[in-house]
């Protein structure tokens, strides 16, 4: 090994040795932004990820063997990623459901199966153009030979993280909620991750318009090794305010918020009671938000100022109190407990024994005429 390959390694390794500390440091952490924060452990064990492959390659595993099939690429959902980690960390109890954010995994899963079709053509190839497919053929020179991982994947990072920025300047705008202070550390991590995006664009574009980037792939070194720093940079940043709350606890709202949120309330409660809601099991707050047209962190000032409650504990009380009305009727004496727990919208017998435990302090059984 020569050793500036010696010297690229121990700034790899560092990288990721120090995004798979935090990264679990992260996922386990149980504060105020724990949702935020094992999204962005996440980001941290795919760039780890990342790093180990490069490693491996240095040290000569993974190009002829049986790795070359297992270590794919998932370069395109960080974008995805950056702006989850983003959403979770300014919505209060945000939770992350995939039947909402699925369209945002669509191109990591056209990775995933192309980069499998494209490593699949080693079997057929004998050293000949007419060994492969039409598509085989063009579709590897395509993914090894022009930097189409490389630009889709810098896209994506930079799409998200405009759209990362606008969500962060939509909140900002009710600065009665917002510690502005909070959102200075996301603002330096979206910023850097879309500056190292455009990097990566100009060098990989460069090394393939002036140099031989299909076997000399001289921009890995630059690339990699800013990989390796902002992993580095991104674990002590995230675990140094993984409990930097957002959103202000009493915040002091004026009276135009104040009337905003007594509108959200009365349309909330009228929506609830009218279109039973509650009686969906995978109700979620961005479900809720959706079907509303309120931003999220919106409905839970409301819940918070309004009716002094979280989001789980309103749709739970509403399920409570449909459970009671069922209990009542005699149409339901056959039913049990449980069955008509799942009616009223509940999801599972645990949570509705949490859920009836903690609003009522009594065990569900009292809720029995």
């Amino acid at each position: 090994m020569k050793p500036f390959e010696i010297i690229f390694s121990i700034f790899l390794s560092a990288g990721a040795i120090q995004g798979l500390v935090f990264g679990i440091l992260l996922w386990r952490d149980q504060g105020v932004n724990r949702t935020a924060n094992k999204v962005l452990a996440t980001i941290l064990f795919f760039f780890t990820y990342r790093l180990l492959v490069e490693l491996l390659k240095i040290f000569g595993f993974g190009y002829y063997d049986w790795l070359y099939h297992i270590l794919l690429e998932y370069n395109w959902i960080y974008g995805a990623l950056i702006y989850f980690f983003v959403k979770a960390y300014v919505t209060p109890n945000y939770r992350f459901r995939l039947k909402d954010e699925w369209i945002h995994f669509i191109p990591v899963l056209i990775e995933f199966f192309w980069s499998n079709f494209i490593k699949s053509q080693t079997f057929f190839w004998d050293g000949t153009k007419e060994s492969l497919s039409w598509l085989g053929y063009w579709g590897y020179v395509v993914w090894m030979h022009y930097p189409t991982q490389f630009v889709l994947t810098t896209a994506l990072i930079i799409f998200y993280t405009a759209k990362s920025t606008v969500l962060m300047k939509e909140v900002e705008h009710e600065r009665s909620y917002i510690i502005p202070q909070a959102l200075r550390w996301v603002h330096r991590v979206v910023t850097v991750l879309k500056y190292y995006a455009l990097c990566v664009l100009v060098i990989v574009l460069s090394d393939f318009l002036f140099l031989d980037y299909a076997f000399t792939k001289i921009y890995e070194y630059p690339i990699f090794v800013g990989m390796a720093a902002i992993t580095y940079w991104l674990g002590i940043q995230g675990y140094t305010h993984r409990n930097t709350p957002v959103i202000k606890p009493n915040a002091v709202l004026d009276e135009h918020h104040l009337s905003r949120l007594k509108q959200i309330a009365l349309q909330l409660e009228q929506k609830m009671q009218d279109d039973e809601l509650y009686k969906d099991p995978e109700l979620s707050l961005t479900t809720l938000s959706n079907y509303l047209g309120i931003k999220s962190y919106l409905i839970t000032k409301c819940l918070n100022v309004h009716f002094n409650t979280k989001f789980n504990d309103y749709v739970n009380m509403y399920r409570i109190e449909e459970l009671k009305r069922l209990l009542s009727d005699e149409k339901n004496k056959n039913y049990t407990l449980l069955a008509l727990a799942y009616e009223a919208g509940f999801n599972s017998k645990a949570s509705f024994n949490r859920a009836v435990k903690k609003l009522t302090g009594k065990p569900p059984g009292a809720l029995k005429p």
